[in-house]
């Protein structure tokens, strides 16, 4: 992934972040070099900067994403700071993820808290991914293989992969009558005038999974959300989701229909079949797949994009970000939504 789009630094932030970084990295000095916004992030704003380091450590040059919040957001989305830290753990962990090397919390500097990592190579666009004329079986397997080391983190374990993930609220009383809630809140008025949401809600409500392991889960799992450099694996991205809850809402956020980008005979991301994202997995877990928790979690994971879809075009329509993008986003509900029904009539036609 390169920049080339318009920079997003002003000269006063642009000084204010060098000297900045010249502390924090025990410099003489510290140019950024702005390349401009990278494609994708429409929740966040990712800049491709290059820091010239002078002296101190991390002496020369290093290829970086700057990851800030946007003008608003969704609720589900972590601050950055948070988001650094939930980085910072399952680099810890062993995952293939950038490495965050530089935190600011403070939203005075450039008008909202960021974070800086390596940037890697690759593509993630997930339109592009999916057009491979063979399944990329040995990809989902890997994937499902980095979803086992990321859920080793949990909450209570020891280790360092905790430290500063305090913030990180347990679902209450399990993680999906906690989603359930989250998703009624979320969606505000539909709950109640959308008929297909309601009727979704009202269906996880009744078939809510019990209680199970407590792990740390992207929440975003998807294609799209990972790089790609040829066949390799580069990095797993956008970790603004992050929370404690169950595995398998992972790997069936992984495995919905939303996420396919038309593949559907490549159940497991529009890359392959799910066997081979589940075989990975328990390479790594330590735990079994259950297909009807996935299932389960397929179903809320169309609940939950259908609720984001809501407040992205939300974010267009009150005029507090006027975006094409996000104006599109909310165009997708009925596609959404006709993706939970589908899955709901196999679930239920399941023996």
């Amino acid at each position: 992934m390169s920049g080339g789009g318009k920079a997003g630094l002003d000269p006063a932030q642009k000084a204010a972040l060098e000297s900045w970084l010249t502390g924090q990295a025990g410099a003489r000095w510290v140019t950024v070099i702005d390349e401009g916004r990278l494609s994708g992030g429409a929740i966040s704003l990712n800049l491709a900067v290059t820091l010239e380091i002078d002296g101190g450590p991390q002496s020369g040059s290093h290829a970086c994403v700057l990851r800030t919040g946007s003008a608003s957001g969704v609720s589900a989305s972590l601050g950055k700071a948070e988001e650094a830290a939930v980085l910072r753990a399952v680099f810890a962990a062993g995952a293939t993820v950038p490495e965050p090397l530089f935190v600011g919390a403070d939203p005075a500097m450039l008008g909202a808290p960021f974070y800086i990592m390596r940037r890697a190579t690759g593509v993630a666009a997930g339109f592009r991914i999916v057009k491979s004329e063979e399944p990329r079986r040995e990809l989902a397997r890997e994937l499902g293989r980095q979803l086992g080391l990321i859920h080793r983190v949990r909450p209570g374990a020891p280790g360092p992969e905790l430290a500063g993930l305090e913030f990180l609220a347990r679902p209450e009383p399990t993680a999906a009558l906690q989603a359930v809630a989250d998703f009624r809140r979320w969606a505000g008025r539909y709950a109640a005038s959308d008929p297909v949401l309601a009727y979704g809600l009202r269906w996880l409500e009744r078939n809510a999974v019990p209680a199970g392991d407590l792990v740390l889960c992207h929440r975003d799992y998807r294609t799209g959300n990972y790089m790609v450099d040829g066949d390799r694996l580069t990095a797993i991205i956008d970790w603004e989701f992050a929370g404690w809850s169950d595995p398998m809402e992972d790997l069936g956020w992984f495995c919905a229909a939303c996420w396919r980008f038309g593949r559907n005979d490549r159940e497991a991301g529009g890359i392959a079949d799910r066997a081979d994202l589940y075989a990975g997995y328990e390479e790594t877990a330590g735990r079994t797949v259950d297909p009807v928790a996935v299932a389960y979690w397929e179903a809320a994971a169309c609940m939950r994009w259908a609720v984001i879809a809501i407040q992205q075009a939300d974010r267009h329509i009150s005029g507090t970000e006027p975006s094409l993008e996000l104006a599109l986003t909310g165009r997708m509900l009925p596609e959404i939504e006709m993706d939970l029904l589908r899955h709901l009539d196999a679930v239920e036609a399941a023996p």
